[in-house]
């Protein structure tokens, strides 16, 4: 299974059901690029470096995930042509609830229109991490609540100390 598979995402901050989703495409491949999105459409909590930080610690440091396995890179192009850029045909998308397909699949469609070589696979996370999103986890810790169910170690404290 040579084939990089691309998971892209804000990962605003990470949470345990991304890393779900990472860990099944193993299942898949032995080469799992998380690709963070750096879009200007959208407002982050986290710029890019930070999240691309976060993310590498979530998975390299807590989980002890290999780094030979999981590249982390940031991006602000289309999903395809980051596809084309490491040469992958396979994009990554986790579904929470079916309250999402419908825009995963509108996705998935224009994805397939700018590249027909392209397939989007979906995973659900674990039942116990469905619930879970970033930005439940973002509005949590700023109420000052407890995340220790929804995210790593690295994450609740990089979550923190933007909040203090």
């Amino acid at each position: 299974m040579k084939n990089n598979v691309i998971y892209p995402g804000t990962f605003d901050p990470i949470t345990f059901g991304h890393i779900d989703v990472i860990k099944k495409a193993f299942k898949i491949s032995n080469n799992i690029i998380v690709a963070i999105s750096d879009s200007k459409n959208k407002k982050y909590l986290f710029d890019a470096d930070e999240r691309v930080e976060i993310v590498k610690n979530a998975l390299y440091h807590d989980l002890k995930l290999s780094k030979k396995k999981i590249k982390v890179v940031t991006f602000k192009s289309l999903t395809t042509n980051l596809c084309k850029k490491y040469k992958s045909n396979i994009i990554l998308r986790g579904l929470r609830a079916v309250s999402d397909f419908e825009y995963e699949f509108q996705l998935a469609g224009m994805n397939r229109k700018l590249n027909n070589n392209i397939e989007t696979i979906f995973l659900m996370s674990n039942v116990e991490n469905q619930i879970i999103s970033s930005n439940f986890v973002k509005e949590i810790v700023s109420l000052g609540g407890d995340i220790k169910k929804f995210t790593t170690k690295s994450t609740i404290k990089a979550l923190k100390l933007k909040y203090d």
